[in-house]
């Protein structure tokens, strides 16, 4: 019996001395957490994906303030001078058949994407005051990202091909028709959609993939990119770094070509000898020019101010600017200052009164 109980001791006492020797070297610091089952890793991973999905809160651009109400109101004046600018131009090409050449092919997809941007931020925001609600789904927020996103690389691409059709159309008038032939505009228009509906696709997939930390207040009035960067709490730096290289391609690049091509055009302009051919060539660049000046100085002021010079409300100036004030005003510009779809806009509104005055001499 003394022997087995002894054998009993040395056994506990070994049992003992391994336990505090494994202590020793893999200690457990107060408070660290016990480790965890595979199902309960499981059930985290669950827990963190649904918190992915979370809801976003947009800040919005007015508060309750009688000034913020007029403020507002003025907004969706704004808003539906827009939407029925760009409806009308669009509606104008396609009904007048003297329309339907390359430049007004690429203009009525210039007002076909200012119709959908404007559309894409101005009614959330309107829906998110009137109703007091400041949320947004991820999925909606994903979705609105990808979608100005892309209208705006789109603006950028066309807004190069237009000022090639311009050259064209100025420095080598006789190749004009093979050069700018309808097949050409049309592939324009598919590879300004195309290109930007992927480079948008890939960049909105990577953003939302990333994991957001604290709450989820956006400062803005739509899921802008910088804006929903700020939320990110993970390592971005190689994300930013493709965003610049986008940046560069989409924006430095295409200022870049404009203002090469409307070199040529002042050159072939300055060697014209009629100064009626030259009151024609400034009346159909000065248009596309100021457009570009418009679209591309909202788009700098936004997107290539260093981050520690940006503050939200500096940021709101310049997405207004850019999402209601240039959209606005395009239709107007071209509607103003090109003789063309004034004459098609003339000609629709004398057929209106022409089959209203039967009518009214019947009654």
């Amino acid at each position: 019996m003394l022997i087995k109980e002894d054998e009993y001791i040395h056994t506990y006492v070994c049992v003992h001395i391994i336990f505090l020797n494994e202590e020793r070297l893999f200690p457990t610091a107060p408070g660290s957490p016990l480790p965890v089952s595979p199902g309960a890793e499981t059930g985290d991973m669950g827990q963190r994906n649904q918190t992915s999905l979370a809801d976003f809160i947009l800040e919005g651009l007015f508060d309750d303030s009688l000034a913020h109400a007029f403020l507002f109101s003025l907004t969706m004046v704004v808003f539906l001078i827009a939407v029925s600018g760009n409806t009308l131009t669009v509606l104008l090409i396609c009904a007048d058949p003297r329309l339907h050449t390359p430049m007004y092919v690429l203009l009525s997809q210039l007002s076909l994407m200012d119709l959908m941007h404007v559309s894409t931020t101005i009614p959330k925001m309107a829906i998110n005051y009137l109703s007091g609600t400041k949320s947004i789904s991820f999925v909606g927020c994903a979705t609105q990202h990808f979608l100005y996103l892309s209208l705006g690389c789109a603006e950028c691409i066309l807004l190069t091909f237009m000022s090639y059709d311009r050259y064209v159309a100025i420095c080598h008038p006789l190749r004009y028709a093979v050069l700018m032939n309808r097949k050409v505009g049309q592939m324009m228009a598919v590879m300004s959609w195309l290109g930007a509906s992927v480079n948008s696709l890939i960049h909105t997939a990577i953003l939302m993939h990333f994991p957001f930390c604290g709450p989820r207040n956006i400062h803005h009035f739509y899921c802008e990119f910088p804006a929903v960067l700020k939320l990110v709490c993970g390592d971005i730096t190689v994300y930013e770094s493709t965003m610049y290289i986008s940046t560069i391609l989409l924006l430095l690049l295409p200022i870049v070509l404009i203002s090469a091509s409307y070199v040529f055009i002042l050159h072939s302009v300055i060697h014209m000898h009629s100064a009626g051919g030259k009151r024609n060539a400034f009346a159909t660049c000065s248009s596309h020019l100021t457009v570009v000046s418009l679209w591309f100085g909202a788009c700098i002021f936004s997107y290539m101010r260093p981050r520690p010079q940006r503050t939200p409300l500096q940021d709101k100036v310049g997405s207004v600017f850019n999402s209601i004030v240039t959209p606005t005003l395009n239709p107007l510009i071209y509607t103003l200052r090109n003789k063309d779809v004034a004459k098609a806009l003339r000609k629709v509104l004398g057929r209106e009164m022409i089959t209203q005055n039967p009518q009214e001499r019947l009654s």
